[in-house]
């Protein structure tokens, strides 16, 4: 739907994008980027949105070209140019252009690109519940970083629907992180369990949301490292994340979570986030 893009700081439409082919964030994935969810026209969340994009440019020492302050301003102008109501707004920012090399150029310019996109809940799945399957995390061990390099979480994911499986669900030797494009949390009685916020799992918006709503409603929260038998083995499991909010989890590797259907912590948890998003 996505017909004014926000591009170099000018509103403008998609055909008038032009991308170096000398960018970084092409060659290396040299860039960061954020997905904002939009509820009623309204940036969801944006100060954790943006302190996470401070952090990654900091931590890949990345000069962001705009300030926060400016950058969350254009957003919500994008949102308004485009009529969005209920969506995603992409927001990416690469190093800039530069001829081919691995050092860090001293030249270069960031370049910011953001677009809207309609963006429906997902309903059908947060009612019935997905399929995980199990599948090796060999990222990089700065997966707290939200960075363009992504072709990992890809090839993860296209693992899992070659399986017949909704997504992917990473471990390191057996020890459960996350998913694909989402964070993972198990109920083991009564007690929401997800690892903790570390250089192995990105630090996920939605997921900051869901832990802060569970512990408003007197739900017993841990966050450690589990397994994955400790997941084929939970009362309950879901997912979390900007696109698929509370989603749950109903069999992993073929085998039914729980019942084999949606448990009463996460039917609460997706009451609560609904009632924290205004529905």
């Amino acid at each position: 739907m996505s017909s004014v893009y926000w591009f170099e700081d000018r509103f403008v439409a998609k055909e008038e994008v032009l991308v170096s082919p000398d960018d970084r964030g092409y060659y290396f994935g040299d860039g960061v980027y954020e997905v904002f969810r939009v509820y009623g026209g309204k940036l969801f969340e944006p100060g954790a949105h943006f302190e996470r994009l401070a952090r990654t440019a900091d931590g890949i020492r990345l000069p962001l070209p705009y300030s926060i302050e400016r950058i969350g301003r254009k957003l919500e102008e994008l949102v308004e140019a485009n009529a969005l109501r209920e969506g995603t707004v992409y927001l990416q920012i690469t190093r800039g252009s530069a001829p081919r090399s691995h050092p860090f150029p001293p030249d270069a310019k960031p370049v910011a690109l953001a677009y809207c996109t309609e963006v429906p809940r997902p309903v059908a799945a947060m009612e019935a519940g997905i399929a995980l399957a199990a599948v090796p995390d060999i990222r990089w061990l700065h997966c707290d970083y939200k960075t363009l390099n992504l072709l990992p979480n890809v090839l993860a994911k296209q693992q899992a629907l070659d399986a017949g499986a909704s997504d992917a669900v990473l471990h390191r030797d057996g020890i459960v992180t996350e998913c694909s494009a989402s964070n993972v949390m198990i109920v083991r009685g009564g007690t929401v369990i997800t690892h903790p916020a570390n250089n192995l799992i990105l630090h996920g918006v939605t997921r900051g949301v869901v832990l802060r709503l569970a512990r408003a409603a007197e739900i017993a929260v841990e966050e450690r490292p589990f397994t994955l038998e400790e997941l084929y083995g939970a009362d309950e499991a879901f997912i979390t994340g900007t696109t698929v909010e509370v989603t749950p989890v109903v069999a992993v590797d073929g085998r039914a979570v729980g019942g084999g259907a949606p448990g009463p912590v996460t039917r609460r948890l997706q009451r609560e986030f609904a009632a924290a998003i205004g529905l």
